[in-house]
């Protein structure tokens, strides 16, 4: 009998979850009795892929999920009664070849990419969340805050703290290495750190951290929120991305070098110039919503301009600074991305953008150490740095010109991401706001 299903009978599992994302990153899944395991393991899941974003269309709808063991995950806010446990799948079209639509397959093939080069991609993501209170009546819901802290702020009564634990006990139960976790700028901001790894398990973590987070947070009677800027004049919600490159052979980190002021190896500034050159393209997969570029503005620790430096948190990549002995850490920071993003296409992206300036010899500008939101046009022209985009329009105006990322993505998955996004920008583009209504009603 497979190990999996052994391993489920031990943990009384009655329910299996089987998910996967659609293009968008939102969660799908389909529940199984734990008896049709087994099954589910050898031969997969059919499912009707026409009513998943993105997917397929009616004519070719057929395809099935093929559940990874290695994800296999007990969901410890269930019930001993209803106990259920997880696996992430990969889609696979009816001949077994995997469908072209599928976010994980999109990762996958940017990772195959890299081993073509001898290369690993390893990423620890760092994502943001706000958790706020419920309405009491019935209604839209309102960002009220959660609570009044602040960055690193400490309380044993403030229930925040609470719900911060019982979400790393949560995601420890699920197999996740919690590093570090802490209330952030803005009032009912928090941040919860979780194991460097290699770029898919990085993937898979972070969609098991954002559903982890809202179940936990549910049964606190709060809820929480991945969207990038919720509320109007504070800090909103980032992914700062940790990267890096190791060599399959040998296992070293292939961004370090000892000779270099700042320990980055010539494979580390290829790759760095890579990220700008796409940049203003790979917004458009990394910042995805129309919200992401209300966070995306200057005075809130959010990046605008396209640069990198070791000591400046305004610049769109940052290096930590080297620590004696850990050659090992060596990684550039990417700023830009936000919870919103779908992590497989978002890591996708990333890993081929920088790529590409490895293939290319690409070289990095002079970095950029003072604070860029101080500097004025001139001297941003005179020193050639450029802006991320104003907003989702013309990101995605940036990215259907990109090549690159284009292959990234696929065929498939450009065409209904492209379609989605685009809707959404229209949607968005021809609303009515009350901030127009406050402004232009009674004076014009």
């Amino acid at each position: 009998m497979n190990e999996i299903v052994k391993q489920a009978q031990s943990d009384q599992v009655r329910f299996i979850d089987l998910q996967f994302t659609d293009i968008l990153g939102s969660i799908k899944s389909v529940t199984i009795p734990v008896a049709q395991l087994e099954e589910a393991l050898e031969r997969g899941v059919w499912f009707d892929g026409s009513s998943i974003q993105g997917f397929a269309r009616i004519q070719e709808s057929d395809m099935f999920l093929m559940p990874d063991p290695a994800t296999y995950r007990v969901l410890p806010w269930t019930s001993l009664e209803r106990r259920r446990a997880r696996l992430i799948c990969d889609i696979k079209r009816p001949d077994g070849e995997p469908f072209l639509g599928d976010p994980r397959a999109a990762l996958r093939r940017a990772i195959e990419r890299a081993a073509s080069l001898g290369y690993a991609y390893n990423c620890g993501p760092e994502l943001e969340f706000f958790l706020f209170k419920k309405n009491d009546k019935s209604g839209p819901l309102t960002p009220v805050p959660h609570d009044v802290g602040g960055y690193f702020d400490f309380s044993p009564k403030d229930e925040a703290q609470s719900i911060r634990a019982d979400i790393v006990l949560a995601l420890e139960q699920m197999g996740m290495t919690v590093e570090a976790s802490h209330h952030e700028v803005a009032t009912g901001q928090h941040e919860i750190d979780f194991e460097y790894a290699d770029a898919l398990t990085a993937a898979d973590n972070a969609m098991t951290f954002k559903y982890t987070v809202k179940a936990i947070a549910a049964t606190y009677g709060v809820y929480a929120t991945f969207m990038p800027k919720p509320i109007f004049g504070i800090n909103g919600s980032g992914m700062h991305t940790h990267q890096s490159l190791t060599y399959l052979e040998g296992g070293e980190n292939a961004f370090f070098s000892a000779d270099d002021e700042y320990k980055l190896s010539e494979v580390a500034y290829n790759f760095i110039a890579g990220q700008l050159a796409h940049a203003r393209a790979l917004a458009a997969i990394v910042a995805p919503t129309v919200n992401s570029y209300k966070r995306l503005t200057p005075g809130y620790e959010a990046p605008v301009y396209i640069c990198w430096a070791q000591i400046n948190r305004s610049a769109l990549i940052r290096i930590p600074r080297y620590s004696p002995g850990r050659e090992q850490s060596t990684r550039v920071e990417l700023r830009f991305p936000d919870p919103s993003c779908n992590p497989y296409l978002a890591f996708a992206a990333m890993l081929r953008a920088g790529l590409d300036g490895i293939e290319k010899g690409m070289q990095a500008p002079e970095p950029v150490n003072e604070d860029v939101y101080h500097f004025e046009p001139e001297e941003l022209d005179a020193r050639g740095i450029a802006q991320l985009p104003g907003t989702l329009g013309e990101a995605l105006e940036e990215l259907a010109a990109d090549e690159v990322l284009l292959d990234a993505l696929g065929e498939h998955i450009t065409a209904s991401y492209m379609r989605a996004k685009r809707a959404e920008w229209d949607e968005y583009r021809i609303q009515v706001s009350q901030w127009e209504l406050d402004r232009y009603l009674e004076t014009l």
